[in-house]
């Protein structure tokens, strides 16, 4: 097809063996169409199967569509031209719809911002709906690890594509060990030399949500959007607060049904194991079939029972089931008091996580040090992302933990979780990383979810509060619960040097003062679902 100033984009259609007119689906995507997502989804051959015209395509300057690719520049109305060419190919009944996760699901939005008729559903999954806050950068960090290898990915691309075979070798490189260790790691050499033009080196200069993050976010374009929406995360993607966030706004406002999804996956795969942990057989996506119901309902007409179902849907890791919800769970939250004799760091019965309100307060300190800054594993920032066994971790002196009595009652918990910590530090700036955690009988340490911040007014005693990954999880009895705090997770996220500065040489050890107790209150608040 030819844009409308004239730039042609290649797609491949896979057509139903069948007679008649039928709906299409259309992803577009910035990887090479061949593998049309295959990654998360079935192939396209299975989608046409089903009684679909599948339309996959590469987008302006990726694959072998004519033009310069600049993320996510030209996707609104390249989207809504692609939508209307869709829908006039032959044997097409005219009705469109969109699915697609991470830039594929991005695709859907921008193309839904340009209200074309003929689009009547999406399925965006993995998104990011403000781009700063829900892709970029977390509480105000920068998201290094799952950033730079993305513009690595997407840069030796481009070198393929023009043929630049000594940066195509280099990028390689740097893609299979990521340049994490450069004199400043948010500002690698390869990328410098190699991929000048990289949107990398923008997001890293925009560290504040300011007018270039609003002018490219989908949250600016879909105000007056309406559509009927299948949402679809993991609670170990990097970009789960982006389709909630969408979710949200949509489900408040919308006159059509918006579907939500929530398996225990990370970006890719989306199958039963995670990090270290089996979910079991429940846990193999169920996506496609639920796709094929929800472009039945909508793009055929079908009543296929979808609107007497539940809209949302939770996996519950733990039990290893999917709970049905009527809409976004907010549950009361209830609170576990930070608590320590002031030696957390150093001994892991020294400090705990109780109900009980601490009426006397005693401070931990604890001293980040830039040179062996404490390391990233699993969740939702890290590569790879998932659970991990990280008691390894909790015995480091420079990570404070909070530990729980085991249950004597099986813990439910759906939905958002804060951590609120009273707390100052000896420099302007500083990080606070926290992870909750369920510790089994013998010992083991493993994630269920985590939060980070950017502190500015780092000399300023008061309580910060902490968004973590939201969750749906079974804490079984007998097992014991533990927040760990510290001022690093390196290289999920940019390390702070404490000096308002480019990261680099210059960064200085930190020392922060946590309070627990008394006036100073320290806690977190758990989505407890009543009755657990």
């Amino acid at each position: 097809m030819y844009t409308r100033d004239g730039i042609r984009l290649d797609a491949d259609i896979y057509r139903p063996d069948a007679e008649g007119k039928f709906p299409v689906l259309l992803m577009r995507q910035p990887y090479g169409r061949a593998i049309a997502s295959t990654v998360a989804y079935a192939h396209p051959r299975w989608y046409a199967a089903q009684g679909y015209i599948v339309v996959i395509q590469d987008v302006r300057g990726r694959g072998t569509s004519a033009g310069e690719f600049k993320l996510f520049a030209h996707e609104i109305a390249d989207g809504e031209d692609a939508v209307n060419w869709a829908a006039s190919l032959p044997g097409s009944n005219g009705a469109v719809g969109m699915y697609g996760f991470s830039y594929q699901g991005m695709t859907q939005l921008y193309a839904a911002a340009a209200k074309p008729a003929a689009l009547k559903a999406i399925c965006p999954a993995m998104i990011g709906y403000d781009l700063y806050t829900d892709w970029a950068y977390e509480g105000g960090a920068f998201c290094l690890h799952t950033n730079l290898a993305w513009a690595i990915q997407l840069a030796t691309e481009t070198a393929r594509l023009r043929g630049d075979k000594q940066a195509y070798q280099a990028l390689l490189a740097a893609s299979r060990n990521l340049p994490l260790y450069d004199p400043i790691p948010t500002r690698p050499e390869v990328l410098q030399n190699l991929a000048p033009d990289s949107f990398y080196h923008e997001w890293v200069e925009h560290s504040q949500p300011d007018a270039y993050w609003e002018n490219l976010s989908p949250k600016t374009h879909l105000q007056n959007i309406d559509l009927p929406m299948f949402h679809i995360g993991g609670w170990f993607d990097t970009y789960l607060r982006g389709t909630l966030n969408l979710y949200k706004e949509m489900a408040s406002r919308s006159q059509y049904r918006q579907q939500l999804l929530v398996g225990p996956w990370a970006h890719l795969p989306w199958g039963r194991k995670v990090g270290e942990v089996d979910f079991g057989v429940n846990a193999i996506s169920p996506v496609d079939r639920m796709q094929i119901c929800w472009f039945d309902q909508f793009l055929k007409g079908i009543d296929t029972g979808l609107t007497h179902q539940l809209p949302v849907w939770l996996f519950e890791m733990g039990s290893n089931t999917w709970q049905g919800f009527l809409s976004f769970p907010e549950f009361e939250h209830k609170p576990y008091f930070l608590s320590s004799y002031g030696i957390a760091g150093i001994r892991e019965d020294e400090g705990i996580l109780t109900t009980a309100c601490p009426e006397n307060g005693v401070d931990d300190v604890l001293v980040h040090d830039p040179w062996r800054p404490v390391p990233s594993l699993g969740g939702h920032a890290g590569i790879p992302a998932g659970v991990f066994e990280r008691s390894h971790i909790d015995c480091r002196s420079d990570v404070l933990t909070y530990t729980s009595e085991p249950l004597d009652f099986d813990l439910h918990l759906a939905g958002d979780v804060v951590v609120a910590v009273s707390c100052s530090a000896d420099k302007p700036s500083f990080d606070l990383s926290v992870v909750l955690s369920e510790i089994y009988p013998d010992g083991k340490v493993y994630n269920l979810t985590q939060g980070y911040l950017r502190c500015q007014d780092g000399m300023n005693h008061t309580t910060r509060k902490i968004q973590l990954q939201t969750t749906c999880a079974r804490i079984v009895r007998g097992n014991a619960l533990r927040l760990s705090i510290s001022a690093s997770c390196f290289p999920a996220y940019a390390i702070n040097p404490g000096n308002n500065s480019s990261m680099g040489m210059e960064a200085e050890i930190i020392t922060l003062t946590i309070s627990c107790g008394g006036a100073s209150l320290s806690q977190i608040l758990l989505p407890v679902i009543a009755g657990s």
